[in-house]
Formats: C-alpha cells, sequence, structure tokens
C-alpha cells in the first residue's frame, strides 16, 4: 500500500488539486502570460473556491485568447455576450469585463516595465519578514500583508480590478512570491531550492 505524502493541509483528495498543490502552488513564476492569467483567475474565484476555477481553467484559457492580453484587450461587446453565455467559464458580467479592463491596463503597464514578471516580482517581501516556521495556524492567520497591500494599492491606481489586497496574496502565494507550504509539506523544500534558482536580474 503506497503512503501518500504529507501536503498542506487545504488540499482535498481530488487529483487536479493535488497536482496544482504538488507541481504549481507556491513554485517562483515569471512568465508574463502564466502571471496574467493567474490574476484574472483570481479575480475570478472572487467568492468561490479556487478548485471551482481549477476545474473550468482549460475552458477559461479557451475563452481568453490563452490569456494573451494582447489579444484580451482587443475584445469588445460580441466576444463579452459570447463569455457570458459560454457555461465553461464563470459568467460573471463584472469579472469578465475586469479581466479585459485588465488587459489594456497591463499593455499600458508595459510601457513602463520590461515586464509583468519584473512589476511583479518587485513586491517579494523581504524573507526576514516572514514567518519563521509555517504552520496551519500561522498559514490561515495570514490572508494579506504589507506587500499585498501595496501591490493592490498600486494595481489599483493603474486601473485595475479585482485585485484586493487578500487577492493579491493569494496570488503571491500560488506565483512564488512567498512559499506558504506548511513546513511538514513534502513540496516545501523543493519551491524553496526553486526560488534559490531564481535571478531576478534578468527579468
Amino acid at each position: 500500500m503506497t503512503t501518500e505524502p504529507t501536503r498542506c493541509f487545504w488540499v482535498d483528495e481530488s487529483q487536479i488539486y493535488r497536482d496544482y498543490h504538488d507541481r504549481e502552488w507556491g513554485f517562483p513564476v515569471t512568465d508574463d502570460r502564466r502571471l496574467f492569467e493567474k490574476i484574472c483567475l483570481e479575480g475570478f474565484q472572487a467568492g468561490l473556491s479556487w478548485i471551482t476555477i481549477l476545474k473550468k481553467r482549460e475552458n477559461f484559457r479557451a475563452g481568453f485568447a490563452n490569456f494573451d492580453w494582447t489579444q484580451v484587450a482587443r475584445f469588445g461587446d460580441k466576444d463579452i455576450e459570447r463569455l457570458v453565455n459560454d457555461a465553461g467559464i464563470i459568467r460573471h458580467r463584472g469579472k469578465i469585463e475586469a479581466a479585459i479592463n485588465n488587459a489594456r491596463c497591463a499593455e499600458k503597464l508595459l510601457e513602463s516595465e520590461n515586464s509583468l514578471a519584473a512589476y511583479f516580482w518587485k513586491f517579494e517581501p523581504n524573507p526576514a519578514s516572514r514567518p519563521s516556521h509555517m504552520t496551519r495556524e500561522t498559514l490561515r492567520a495570514m490572508t494579506q500583508s504589507p506587500e499585498s497591500l501595496a501591490l493592490s494599492k498600486d494595481l489599483k491606481k493603474r486601473g485595475w480590478k479585482f485585485v484586493g489586497p487578500t487577492t493579491m496574496y493569494a496570488f503571491m502565494q500560488a506565483m512564488g512570491l512567498v512559499n506558504d507550504h506548511v513546513e511538514d509539506c513534502f513540496v516545501r523544500d523543493a519551491a524553496l531550492k526553486a526560488r534559490k534558482k531564481l535571478n531576478l536580474n534578468k527579468l
């Protein structure tokens, strides 16, 4: 009988969720398309569970041009109606319009930044400010941080929507700007090693 490795407490028994936890969550991401996709999907998650979004992720990718923001920024009324009527995604008009708005904001941001990655990684917390021991209780108490507040404030100033500080902390957790795998999670060390290999000077 194979013994399952110890994972973070929030992972359920579905394979799609386990794979997401084991291979994606908390590993540093510097790919602009993935970063844009995630910030959009975090907006769609508002008020819902991540597993709901995860099960629909391929449908979202199909509906939103694989989250190529240069294409999404060109979406018009016909695209909004198409997406509102797409049963494969979350058919929330406000969130759909926010994703299109954010694509246009991403284009504007890239007029002054080298990449989305270069921008977002500027908000990585100083390691000294992070908890020395990540437990279930510590993680449950951390729904936002000074950095997620700063990121949220700056994005809102730039016109982005559905980017509140709690949503941005979830984004930072998922994209590896923080490593919030609990201490006994078998993935924690792998995520730490991946971060050590990351060279932010190349962004």
